[in-house]
């Protein structure tokens, strides 16, 4: 975790953009104890001062239940930066006037405001990230460390500082007074000047943020026109969410999640009681949940290196709904706090891994209306249940029994969290089944693989196409990838042999003066690793297929055969480059070297390479399919198409392809 952390935080604009969050996440957490005290300071009714903090509140949060998609439209439309440094202007100007008028009106007004321009700038930032970061694996690491800084180091940062200025205004008569209204303004003014801080960084230190991914249309959108209005923006979100299952059912799952969350926060203090534990209880549950909120965002990613995120997503969401269950039906406060745990690093988990989801696989054109949507599901489901669940504990009279020699408290409380716990279960495994594209893989073989530490396959496929000549294997691999592309929306990611990059390949050895068959292999081999690392692999993570021209048998079959090198060695240096990564499918073109063009020796050499081809393909057939690559190139693509087609059939992946026989 520190070894990615550093090389996160090492990306300077994201680093400045993580020192923006502080400042904002300090003025949030600020404003809420400073407001609050503001409110309590303006009125002298009792009612109306028990209100004040869940008036707060509810102002700031009413704007993401009104407008939900708005703050992800202006992200997708205009400047991200831009949009960014506004809404904390905005919010600076807020501040000032809320302790300027000193209004209770204006406060909750002014409130409400704020939280429209937190509305605008939260999704903007979210969309930005991944285009600061240098690949997309970092992408999870950074968003942990936003939410250590927002969550965390802020809420003390923010707690101090209140405490730190009403301490000392209340013991040294400072000038500004040491009552309470003069005490919240002159927080707000601080407050203010931070919102302040961060737009002037925000503009002026991290041009980054207006940088935007590059578009690729794909085939049936070229000849459509583009619309770029807001109305069709909106319809255009709706129906990337209706057609992509993954959003989808990230969304579904973000309703149980978030419904058991509320049902949760809404009983806590009577189920505290009806545990005969009064406040220490409720207490000891509050530390539990962040306790376990804080392991499995911690710990996710680590296991997200042995499971997918699509399946994380949904496996978290049903333990959590499982773990509520537990609760509901608890005997005792030790029962309880372990379940709550677990509930709460369930919780935490699916969080990073939905926010973790949006930010690598869904296009950066888009982005910002899904994290829009996503982010205030979560405040209307939590919102809802939280209101909803009193009402439902009340329809139900307490009384008392005994279990395990000890009285218990029924009441309200049980059936409400256990219905919630049944919910999220039941949501979570339609989530998973939404979201899941590894039907072929069994969960139980990903779980035994995760608990014995082993690295998860990837989501994406892949496909290689081998053969003698890299005219054949070039030509098939371009016509397999634009019949791939098809009408499903799959990404399809066309990946050449780095070792026929010519230009890159003769930099390399003429620049170290190397001429050997080992000094071209080991060249050869570290510009495919390059490549790996760089393109191919991030490319399944986000579940592409993957055709790549020429992955690891050829190369290995020519150089064999002319340097002489020893094949095993070669194999071993190319598991090396690879991390052992090997093609699900390999496509041989299996071709007479007769038919190819003749010259002294050549004959002969292309007889050995497709030899040695062939005797690869005996010995892994699972792996194999072995096409005939003599006759016409649309002939050869007719049978490469039909070869990919069946083979994907027969193991249960052939909703990957398009639905058209070749």
């Amino acid at each position: 975790m520190a070894h990615r952390a550093r090389s996160v935080l090492a990306i300077r604009p994201f680093r400045r953009l993580w020192g923006v969050t502080y400042l904002t996440s300090v003025g949030d957490w600020l404003s809420l104890l400073a407001l609050t005290g503001l409110v309590a300071s303006l009125t002298q009714d009792y009612k109306a001062q028990s209100f004040a903090f869940s008036g707060v509140v509810l102002t700031q949060l009413l704007p993401g239940l009104l407008f939900a998609p708005l703050g992800g439209l202006f992200a997708d439309r205009f400047d991200r930066r831009k949009v960014m440094v506004l809404a904390d202007i905005g919010r600076c100007g807020l501040f000032l006037s809320i302790a300027v008028v000193g209004s209770t009106v204006w406060l909750f007004i002014g409130n409400f405001l704020i939280g429209c321009c937190a509305l605008l700038w939260i999704p903007s930032k979210d969309a930005a990230v991944p285009n600061l970061l240098r690949r997309p694996d970092q992408v999870e690491t950074a968003n942990q460390l936003g939410m250590v800084m927002t969550y965390g180091i802020a809420v003390i940062s923010g707690a101090g500082l209140y405490s730190l200025i009403t301490g000392i205004s209340t013991n040294l008569n400072l000038p500004f007074g040491t009552s309470d209204l003069g005490i919240a303004r002159f927080i707000l003014t601080i407050n203010g000047l931070l919102y302040l801080t961060a737009a002037i960084i925000v503009a002026t230190r991290i041009p980054e943020l207006s940088k935007r991914a590059p578009v690729v249309p794909k085939p049936e959108d070229k000849d459509k026109p583009k619309k770029s209005g807001f109305l069709a923006m909106v319809k255009d979100a709706g129906h990337f969410v209706r057609t992509t299952p993954i959003v989808r059912g990230l969304l579904v799952g973000m309703i149980g999640a978030f419904a058991a969350a509320g049902a949760l926060i809404g009983s806590a203090q009577l189920y505290a009681n009806s545990l005969r534990g009064g406040q220490s209880a409720f207490g000891l549950l509050f530390v539990a949940l962040f306790i376990g909120l804080a392991t499995g965002m911690t710990g996710s990613p680590k296991l997200a290196r042995r499971l997918p995120h699509n399946r994380l997503f949904g496996i978290a969401i049903v333990v959590a709904g499982l773990a509520l269950m537990v609760v509901a039906l608890s005997p005792h406060l030790a029962v309880s706090l372990v379940t709550v745990s677990v509930l709460g690093a369930s919780a935490g988990a699916a969080f990073l891994t939905g926010v973790t989801i949006i930010g690598t696989q869904v296009e950066d054109a888009i982005r910002g209306r899904i994290n829009a949507i996503y982010q205030s599901l979560m405040k209307i489901i939590l919102a809802g249940a939280m209101a909803a669940t009193p009402v439902l504990v009340g329809l139900v009279r307490p009384h008392e029994i005994s279990m395990f020699g000890k009285p218990m408290t029924v009441d309200g409380t049980r059936p409400v969290l256990l219905g919630a716990g049944l919910l999220a279960a039941l949501v979570g495994i339609v989530a998973y089944r939404q979201m899941d594209d590894r039907r072929s893989e069994t969960i139980l073989s990903d779980l035994v693989a995760a608990l014995r530490g082993k690295p998860r396959r990837s989501t994406g496929l892949l496909i290689a196409v081998e053969g003698d000549t890299h005219l054949d294997t070039s030509t098939q691999a371009h016509l397999l990838a634009n019949w791939l592309r098809g009408p499903g929306g799959r990404e399809v990611f066309l990946a050449t042999d780095p070792a026929l990059d010519d230009e890159r390949l003769h930099a390399v050895l003429t620049g170290a003066s190397l001429s050997s068959a080992r000094a071209h292999a080991l060249v050869a081999a570290a510009v495919r690793a390059d490549l790996v690392e760089r393109e191919i692999r991030p490319a399944l993570e986000r579940g592409a297929l993957v055709v790549m021209e020429r992955f690891v048998d050829s190369p290995l079959a020519h150089l064999s055969v002319a340097a002489g090198l020893d094949p095993a060695e070669l194999e071993g240096l190319a598991d090396w480059a690879t991390s052992r990564l090997r093609p699900d499918i390999t496509v041989l073109l299996d071709r007479d070297p007769g038919t190819l063009p003749k010259w002294p020796g050549n004959t002969e050499h292309h007889w050995h390479v497709q030899s040695v081809l062939t005797d690869m393909a005996r010995a892994d057939p699972d792996r194999y399919v072995v096409v005939d690559g003599d006759g016409t190139m649309e002939d050869v693509a007719d049978r490469v198409r039909l070869a990919v087609q069946t083979t994907l059939a027969g193991r249960r992946l052939g909703d990957l392809v398009p639905e058209r026989a070749s």
